[in-house]
């Protein structure tokens, strides 16, 4: 399983969290799972196995809460003996405009409890991240709130097309490598 990667959507489970900004994660897996179906699996994940340049990959999405979610992956790399630094995170960002696509490895969480947790459970940061821009909310709504709401009606006319990119730069990074696919979307 040495050449295997791992993409895992952050999100959480259940209908009435399918369209929200928290869940941009989950989306981009489901999109690059449209030739695939998932099924459940032990470690508390929903799987699809496909392969993306010729390599096998295994999409995954949690059946728990975003602030659980590094249980169910770390649980799902050491069943199929994925290192760390073949596990790709796709998340959303509250500090990048939405729209915006930025590619890294490692680093610190930003707040975001999907991360803290998934670092916890790795012991440290060092797989990637395609981190989506879901925008910041305005005035004085708290971000935790603003991040379960769906997307707005300008928002929503474009998620397609955001998608669709977040998907290609998951794509490109298991292609061609973390550079290239920095200085291609970020």
């Amino acid at each position: 399983m040495a050449d295997r990667w791992l993409v895992f959507g952050l999100g959480n489970p259940g209908d009435q969290y399918a369209k929200t900004r928290h869940n941009i994660g989950q989306m981009v897996v489901n999109y690059l799972a449209s030739n695939s179906k998932f099924t459940s699996h032990k470690s508390r994940t929903e799987i699809a196995d496909t392969h993306i340049g010729g390599t096998p990959v295994t999409l995954a999405k949690s059946k728990l809460y975003m602030n659980e979610s590094g249980g169910p992956l770390k649980s799902l790399a050491d069943f199929y003996k994925i290192p760390i630094d073949r596990v790709i995170v796709v998340q959303d960002e509250i500090d990048l405009p939405f729209g915006t696509i930025r590619i890294k490895q490692g680093g610190g969480d930003n707040g975001h409890n999907g991360l803290k947790d998934i670092t916890s459970h790795f012991g440290g940061p060092g797989y990637f991240r395609i981190r989506l821009g879901v925008g910041r909310p305005s005035g004085t709504q708290a971000p935790a709130d603003w991040v379960l709401k769906p997307f707005s009606g300008s928002e929503q006319k474009e998620l397609p097309d955001f998608i669709a990119r977040s998907a290609e730069a998951v794509e490109r990074l298991i292609e061609k490598g973390l550079t290239l696919v920095q200085q291609e979307f970020n």
